[in-house]
């Protein structure tokens, strides 16, 4: 198969969709790459690098888009590349439609097939590909919060971790996943007073016995995440629904339960975000003050340190993306998680929480694929 690598255009994107080292894999396996020239400056990785990886360099997207029957990308497509891809054509990135109907249209329209990375599921019901974003996004959030918090960024001036004799701010982790477990990691890591609220008790001991005492964990009630947000001095918004939009955890009149300077990171913020006041920012500015409330809402976290992202996403990815190089839509077929990543196929939209999240009707792809 011959595989194309664009490169990302998102405000501030600097990951790309495969490494040198990745294109080096597809290649051994016999299949072509080609690839946008510059694709991968974020990375520090130039155009002789991915030739000597067996890579073809071509001058634009256009080409790539063009020439490619798969496109490997890390962001969802931006409006110019919606028109670029073709029926029979497979998309393989992150795609995050449940907020996102304009984009859900225009891949629709162009009669692609879209995997998207963050319904992969494996065995085990996991979602192995948007896990290692996860995990960059839940420690990232932590620095987007102490920074957050300085006085010169409109926040309360405190420092997360304190100093001897002056006590450490208080972080809230709502959900217990892969995010809230590694945001909570590195705020007890710089020494903040840290509590995790989630909807399982299974989990909640889980998460006691990892910390080994050092969070505080809570289940999850309205009484308990209004009497928690009252105290903390940054929140850390971290829950999931695989494919559909987040659920909405903080109403604007919540804002008035906090201290002003208090410091919202909607992790979220891809699937719609977990706060009412959430809307996607950037890093080129990203924050904005609702009510004295600092909201931190960036859509691209792991895009800010694209060298370690690019190579955990890249771990992730390869196997299923040499799958279906090699099978095709029989990938899918033979790998039942695989197929829970199939978010459009020609025309229809195949992922049920996409669908119930955007009002419209789903088919079911075992159905459309035979």
């Amino acid at each position: 198969m011959k595989i194309g690598v664009p490169k990302e255009i998102k405000t501030h994107e600097y990951r790309v969709g495969l490494t040198p080292g990745t294109v080096r894999e597809y290649v051994a396996a016999g299949h072509s790459v080609i690839v946008e020239t510059t694709a991968g400056a974020g990375i520090r990785a130039d155009d002789a690098d991915y030739a000597r990886a067996g890579a073809t360099i071509v001058p634009d997207a256009a080409t790539v888009f063009a020439a490619a029957e798969m496109i490997v990308k890390v962001k969802e497509p931006q409006p110019i590349e919606w028109v670029r891809l073709r029926e029979g054509q497979i998309l393989y990135t992150y795609l995050h439609l449940a907020p996102d109907p304009e984009q859900t249209r225009g891949l629709q329209a162009s009669g692609c097939t879209a995997i998207a990375y963050e319904t992969v599921r494996d065995a085990a019901g996991g979602l192995p590909l948007l896990a290692p974003m996860s995990e960059v996004a839940g420690r990232l959030s932590i620095e987007a919060a102490g920074a957050a918090m300085k006085s010169s960024n409109g926040g309360c001036g405190l420092l997360l971790g304190g100093v001897p004799g002056v006590p450490p701010a208080r972080v809230l982790v709502i959900g217990g996943g892969v995010v809230g477990t590694h945001a909570a990691r590195m705020a007890v890591g710089l020494g903040a007073e840290v509590t995790i609220i989630d909807r399982s008790i299974p989990r909640l001991r889980q998460l006691d016995e990892l910390f080994e005492g050092r969070v505080r964990t809570r289940m999850s009630t309205l009484e308990a995440i209004e009497s928690e947000i009252a105290a903390a001095n940054a929140v850390i918004g971290a829950v999931l629904v695989p494919g559909a939009s987040a659920p909405r955890l903080l109403s604007r009149k919540s804002l008035a339960l906090m201290k002003p300077g208090t410091v919202l990171v909607d992790v979220a913020i891809d699937q719609g975000g977990c706060f009412e006041t959430s809307r996607p920012t950037t890093h080129a500015a990203p924050t904005f003050e609702v009510d004295g409330i600092v909201h931190y809402c960036v859509a691209n976290m792991p895009g800010a340190v694209p060298l370690t992202s690019s190579h955990a996403l890249n771990n992730a990815t390869l196997p299923y993306g040499l799958a279906i190089a090699e099978l095709g839509m029989e990938a899918l077929r033979r790998d039942p998680g695989l197929m829970d990543g199939l978010n459009i196929h020609r025309g229809h939209i195949t992922n049920q929480a996409v669908a119930e999240s955007l009002g419209t009707t789903w088919r079911d792809p075992a159905e459309l694929l035979g």
